[in-house]
C-alpha cells in the first residue's frame, strides 16, 4: 500500500485505524500551541498517525518504541555529541516513529542542524518547542484524546456493522445497504466493477451528480494506470476520495469508493472497511433477487428513463459511467417481450454493439442500443433481430423498435413507444406472421390505442361505448363481443369458440346490441365498439 503521495506506507500506517491522530492534529491543540511549536524538517509527513506520546531522554529510544509514537525529549543527553544525534534521528525512523518534539533550552538552544538534516532525509517530522512546555500536560491531553478517539471508533464500527448486518438479515436489497453506508459517511457512495463502469450509488442526488459527471476522468486518473492505488477520484485519500475492493477466495469484483468523506482518513478506511464486509456478504447470500448488480443498474437507469419521473438530461451522468457510449450517438430503444436481459446482454457483446439491456416489467426486457452516427441503425436492429430470433428457435420472437434518435432527451419517448409495440405484438393473435422487427406502423390500430390509452379522452370514449357491459352479467358478454369482433364478426367462429349452439350466440349478441345500443351490422358502430373494447383491454392491462 502506498499513500496519496506514493509513499509505501510504514506497517503502523497500513494498520492505524479511526483512533490515531495526526502530527498535524497534535500541534494544532491549544496547550501544544502555547510552547509556540516550529516544524523544521519532515513538513510534508505531518498527516502521520500517532498512536502514542512517549517521553523520552535515552539515546538508545528507538529499541523501546513499537511504531506511531510520538517522542518528546529535551535532548540534554545528545547535547555534546554529533554522531548520537544523527543516530537518534535515524533511530526513531527504524522504529517508526510518527515525529519528534524537541524542547528548546539549556540543551539546544536553538534548533540542532544535524538532527535537523537527518529528519529532513529520514521524512521524519522534527518539531521543536521556542518556550518552556510541561510534556506532562501534553502527553495527558493526547492520551485521554487516543483513549475517546478510540472507544469512538470502536462503536462506530460496530454501530455500522450493526446496522448492516440488520438489513442483510431482512433480505434488504442492494440500494438500502448503500444509503446506509451513505448516510453514515456523509458522502457519495459509488459502486463500480473491475472495468471502473458503476452499479449503484447512493447519497445526495445533486453530490451524486457531480461525481458521475466527470466519472470518466475520475476513474481514468485513479485507476487508469495506478491499479494499485489507494485514493481516487479528484485526488487522493487525503481528499476523502477512499476505496475499498470487493471480492472474495481470492478474486476480486469490484469496488466501493466514498467520494470526498470529510472526516478523517482513518475513520474513512474504516467505513469503506465495513461497508465492503457487507456488500461481499450482501452478494454471496443472494442478495440480488437473482439479478447481477449490473443488471440492476441497467434496470434502474432504463426504468427511470421510461417512467419520466427523473428528466432525461439529468441521467445523462448515470448513463455514462454505467459505460454507456452518449457523446455524438444514435440511440435505438427496443423491447423484446419476454426476453431475457442476460442473454440479450450476452448478444449485443457478441455482435459488438454498445447497449444496456434490463428487464422493465414482467415479461418485457428493453435494450437501448448506442451507435456511432455513421452506423445503419436499421441494418444493426435488423441483424440484431435476426441473431434473436435464430438463437431462440421460434419464429414468433419479435423486437420492437422505436425509430432511432439522436438527441439523449428524446430516448425516454422513444422507449414508451417501443415498449406500447411490444405490448400490442403480445396481444395480437397474427404475431407468428409479424417481421423480426416491429415498429408502431406494423400493429396497426392496436399500436395507436396503446400508444392513447392514458388519454383521458380514450379513457371516457371507452367507458362511455361500452358502458352496458362494464358490470354485473356484462362482463360475460362483454367476452363473447372481444371475441366476435377479433374474429371479424365471424358468428360460425364465435359460437365454436365459445362452445354455444348459433341460436344462443345470436341471442346474446341481440343483448350485446341492446345493452350497448348499437348495430353491430354497422360497419361505423362495430368499428367505434372495435376501438372502445381494444382502449379497455388496453387500460386493465
Amino acid at each position: 500500500m502506498t499513500t496519496a503521495s506514493g509513499r509505501p506506507l510504514t506497517s503502523f500506517e497500513a494498520e492505524a485505524g479511526g483512533a490515531a491522530l495526526s502530527v498535524r492534529q497534535i500541534l494544532a491543540l491549544e496547550r501544544v500551541l502555547a510552547g509556540e511549536p516550529e516544524v523544521v524538517a519532515g513538513a510534508g509527513h505531518l498527516d502521520r498517525p500517532v498512536r502514542w506520546v512517549h517521553v523520552a531522554e535515552a539515546a538508545d529510544v528507538g529499541v523501546m518504541l513499537t511504531g506511531g509514537e510520538m517522542v518528546l525529549t529535551t535532548g540534554v543527553l545528545l547535547a555534546d555529541d554529533e554522531d548520537k544525534q544523527a543516530e537518534y534521528i535515524r533511530s526513531l525512523h527504524r522504529a517508526e516513529a510518527a515525529a519528534v518534539v524537541l524542547g528548546l533550552g539549556r540543551a539546544f538552544p536553538t534548533p540542532p542542524e544535524v538532527m535537523r538534516r537527518a529528519a529532513e532525509r529520514c521524512g521524519l517530522p522534527l518539531v521543536v518547542l521556542h518556550r518552556p512546555f510541561p510534556f506532562a500536560e501534553l502527553t495527558e491531553e493526547v492520551q485521554s484524546r487516543l483513549v475517546r478517539r478510540k472507544f469512538a471508533a470502536v462503536s462506530l464500527s460496530e454501530s455500522v456493522r450493526t446496522a448492516l448486518t440488520a438489513l442483510i438479515t431482512a433480505g434488504a436489497p442492494l440500494q438500502a445497504l448503500l444509503d446506509e453506508i451513505a448516510q453514515h459517511s456523509a458522502c457519495p457512495v459509488v459502486v463500480t466493477n473491475l472495468a471502473h463502469r458503476v452499479l449503484a450509488t447512493a447519497g445526495e442526488r445533486s453530490a451524486v451528480d457531480d461525481v458521475l459527471r466527470d466519472w470518466e476522468r475520475i476513474a481514468r486518473q485513479a485507476w487508469g494506470h495506478h491499479p494499485g492505488r489507494s485514493g481516487t477520484g479528484g485526488g487522493s485519500e487525503g481528499d476523502g476520495w477512499i476505496r475499498a475492493e470487493l471480492g472474495g477466495r481470492g478474486e476480486r469484483w469490484g469496488r466501493i469508493v466514498l467520494c470526498g468523506h470529510r472526516g478523517d482518513t482513518a475513520t474513512g478506511r474504516l467505513l469503506a472497511d465495513r461497508a465492503a464486509e457487507a456488500l461481499v456478504l450482501h452478494r454471496m447470500l443472494g442478495g440480488n433477487a437473482g439479478c447481477t448488480w449490473e443488471e440492476q443498474s441497467a434496470q434502474g437507469l432504463l426504468t427511470d428513463l421510461v417512467s419520466g419521473v427523473v428528466a432525461a438530461r439529468q441521467l445523462l451522468p448515470r448513463a455514462r459511467a454505467a459505460g454507456l457510449p452518449v457523446n455524438r450517438r444514435t440511440f435505438v430503444p427496443l423491447v423484446v417481450p419476454g426476453g431475457d436481459p442476460a442473454e440479450l446482454d450476452r448478444l449485443l457483446r457478441l455482435l459488438g454493439l454498445a447497449g444496456l439491456a434490463a428487464e422493465l416489467a414482467e415479461g418485457a426486457t428493453a435494450v437501448l442500443l448506442s451507435l456511432a452516427r455513421d452506423q445503419d441503425a436499421d441494418a444493426l436492429t435488423a441483424h440484431f433481430a435476426a441473431r434473436l430470433r435464430a438463437e431462440s428457435g421460434a419464429e414468433g420472437t419479435v423486437v420492437a423498435a422505436a425509430d432511432a434518435r439522436t438527441a439523449w432527451d428524446e430516448v425516454p419517448a422513444g422507449l414508451r413507444e417501443a415498449r406500447h409495440v411490444a405490448e400490442a405484438v403480445a396481444d395480437s393473435a397474427a404475431a407468428l406472421e409479424l417481421p423480426a422487427v416491429v415498429r408502431l406502423k406494423d400493429v396497426h390500430l392496436r399500436g395507436l390505442i396503446r400508444l392513447l390509452r392514458d388519454d383521458p379522452h380514450v379513457q371516457s370514449f371507452a367507458e362511455r361505448e361500452l358502458d352496458g357491459l362494464l358490470c354485473g352479467a356484462g362482463q360475460d358478454l362483454l367476452d363473447v363481443l372481444r371475441t366476435y369482433l377479433a374474429t371479424g364478426r365471424n358468428k360460425s367462429r364465435t359460437a365454436q369458440l365459445h362452445h354455444v349452439s348459433r341460436p344462443a350466440l345470436y341471442r346474446r349478441l341481440e343483448a350485446i346490441q341492446t345493452r350497448l345500443g348499437v348495430d353491430l351490422d354497422d360497419f361505423e358502430q362495430a368499428a367505434s365498439v372495435h376501438i372502445a373494447l381494444l382502449a379497455h383491454d388496453a387500460q386493465h392491462q
